[in-house]
């Protein structure tokens, strides 16, 4: 089976595929993220569908079977695949055009050196690998056809039906080379057109490229930085402005265990964050977008609030179970949809309201639907603050007073604060900060255990949670603050490995009922990332930097990183790529540049003074969200 970190994503932000380095694409959902896959065998095998194009197997060297080199173009995500063989070597190049039209995948065989026999087999099997399609031709043209959907396949090449696939046999010289397209399109509709693939080669390159040069980070991570951001710019469904978790489902977060989610919608709270990153590099475009998004997705219901929407807003996202998948390394079930729709989760209303706050400040045109939605939004979490919920994990357990929702319920209140403050909002300052005032004193009397000098997961509880790590970054406390530094401390004694990478809460010993879940899970990235920041805030700039370093490491030889990480078998885990990893990613590397800028001296330990620089003062005045956005 291939590891997870061995794919590499193409897409045209409406959708993706994930190539595989052994040349099989392996899944596509089309025509959206989250339609039935036509490509399934990343949850299966290569019968639930596939699109292989590799040397043939007597152009191969003796021993394992072969693998390409891989890498980028440029800052894009168009993917090129070096093969080299005993008879010659042979370029293999991977895109999705951003589409006004059919959605295309176009692979383009080139021939660099020698002569080597090549293979192509397409085995389209729609409905998530489940039904075996009509594959005929028409005018030349093969096309697979099954109710709804039409796929048809051009190539510059001979191609025949074979045991419900079509095969390719041919071989590219130095110099030649051969192009295959595969096209959607409604069953009942005309056939789509046949583009020019060198043509919109050139074209997807232009727009990848053209879109990385508005980045604004120019600090040392800005290979990963760009990629990261690349990533997340492909997660997102253009004709809504929605972005996607990430572009797969039931992607396991432990090899052989059930905990396999369907992550192709669209979360208020990554999607938050995620626009806070690009907010922060420069990306304002995609905030406007996917505040329209919101408005769509919410301001019609905001009392009925959901966590998470489908990309184009809708609600209803039922889940269920595919029992023909076997799951990737039978690791069942196999889940679409997704049920955590329906939990309460207090802390999207900061998330939510931290980000309207990051695009005001970035210079986004207000808009007076958005300002009646953030009134209504706040109104709701007065009312609804001190209910317990699921929390940011999603617990499937019972409900509980989570530390980390009432910390970002108290963010909600701060930031609408600030807003009306600074004019641009109209609410009532001084019941506000009474509020602010209630909620903070109640998270510091109710969820810090003063006989370990830190924050607990709930109140009342003695588990620990990576999200607490959030404290001094949203300004709840500043980063000196003794409970703040206890929290860390424990934090990184408890749910972190040996090198750092955290666990986002004990699934071992203390109370393991606490999600309603069996089994175990990997390492959490996006924690990993917060524990780096909080390092950093507290003054520990060496270790946070010497631990970013490591994380960066984990990545693919593509730069993509998965939603966990195990660190035994060294493998990357959960659905891929995933947003809130990249996210992180971004977020630390501008964090880091901020605290290297303000040339704070380091004592011999390295730990950073914080009497001035990015002290209490700084993180009382502002999130650290809004210091970066201003960095």
């Amino acid at each position: 089976m291939n590891h997870i970190e061995q794919y590499g994503l193409i897409g045209d932000m409406q959708t993706s595929a994930h190539v595989c380095d052994d040349g099989s694409l392996d899944w596509l959902c089309l025509p959206r993220f989250d339609s039935a896959a036509v490509f399934a065998a990343l949850l299966g095998t290569q019968k639930h569908g596939a699109w292989r194009i590799a040397p043939a197997p007597d152009a191969a060297a003796p021993g394992p079977a072969m693998r390409a080199e891989r890498r980028y173009r440029d800052d894009s995500l168009v993917l090129e695949s070096m093969w080299r063989t005993p008879r010659g070597t042979v370029r293999v190049t991977d895109f999705m055009p951003p589409r006004d039209g059919a959605p295309q995948v176009i692979r383009i065989v080139e021939g660099v050196a020698g002569e080597v026999p090549m293979f192509s087999i397409l085995r389209p099997r729609p409905g998530y690998g489940r039904v075996s399609p009509w594959i005929h031709e028409v005018g030349g043209r093969m096309v697979s056809e099954a109710g709804a959907d039409a796929l048809w396949l051009d190539t510059s090449t001979q191609q025949v039906e074979k045991d419900g696939a079509v095969v390719s046999s041919f071989t590219v010289s130095a110099g030649e080379n051969v192009t295959f397209v595969l096209s959607w399109c409604p069953s009942h509709g005309a056939p789509p057109e046949i583009p020019d693939p060198r043509a919109a080669l050139a074209t997807t390159l232009e727009f990848w490229q053209d879109w990385s040069r508005q980045c604004t980070y120019a600090g040392p991570y800005r290979e990963a930085v760009v990629r990261s951001l690349i990533t997340l710019k492909a997660m997102t469904y253009a004709p809504s402005g929605g972005i996607v978790a990430a572009p797969t489902t039931s992607l396991p977060e432990e090899i052989g265990g059930g905990r396999n989610w369907d992550y192709r919608y669209t979360w208020l709270r990554d999607a938050s964050t995620t626009l806070g990153a690009l907010l922060g590099t420069g990306y304002r475009w995609e905030a406007e977008a996917w505040r329209r998004w919101l408005l769509r997705a919410v301001a019609g219901d905001p009392e009925n609030l959901q966590i998470m929407y489908g990309i184009a807003g809708e609600r209803d996202l039922a889940e269920r179970e595919l029992p023909w998948l076997p799951g990737y390394e039978d690791s069942a079930p196999v889940r679409i949809g997704n049920g955590a729709a329906d939990q309460l989760q207090l802390d999207v209303y900061g998330e939510v309201i931290e980000t309207l706050y990051l695009a005001h400040q970035n210079g986004v045109a207000p808009c007076g639907d958005t300002t009646a939605l953030h009134q209504q939004l706040v109104r709701q979490l007065a009312e609804r603050w001190r209910e317990p919920d699921e929390g940011i994990w999603e617990i499937r357990g019972p409900r509980r007073h989570f530390v980390h929702s009432k910390v970002m319920a108290w963010v909600a209140v701060d930031r609408t604060i600030r807003l009306a403050e600074a004019g641009a909002l109209d609410a009532d300052v001084l019941a506000l900060s009474n509020l602010r005032e209630t909620i903070h004193r109640d998270v510091c009397t109710k969820g810090f255990d003063r006989e370990r000098g830190a924050f607990t997961q709930s109140y009342g509880s003695q588990e620990l949670d990576a999200a607490l790590l959030l404290i001094p970054r949203v300004g709840f406390l500043p980063p000196d603050d003794p409970r703040v530094i206890g929290t860390v401390d424990a934090v990184k004694r408890e749910l972190a490995t040996p090198d750092g990478l955290v666990h986002r809460y004990p699934t071992t010993g203390y109370d393991t009922t606490v999600d309603g879940l069996s089994g175990h899970e990997g390492v959490f990235l996006l924690c990993s990332f917060w524990l780096v920041d909080a390092l950093a805030l507290t003054g520990r700039y060496g270790e946070a930097q010497s631990l970013f370093e490591r994380l960066l490491a984990l990545r693919s030889d593509l730069g993509l990183l998965a939603e966990e990480y195990d660190p035994v078998t060294r493998r990357q885990l959960g659905n891929f790529p995933q947003a809130f990893s990249h996210m992180g990613l971004i977020e630390t590397a501008l964090l880091l540049q901020r605290i290297a800028r303000s040339s704070l001296p380091q004592t011999t330990t390295g730990r950073i003074p914080l009497a001035g620089g990015l002290g209490a003062g700084a993180i009382a005045a502002g999130s650290v969200s809004e210091m970066l956005a201003r960095a």
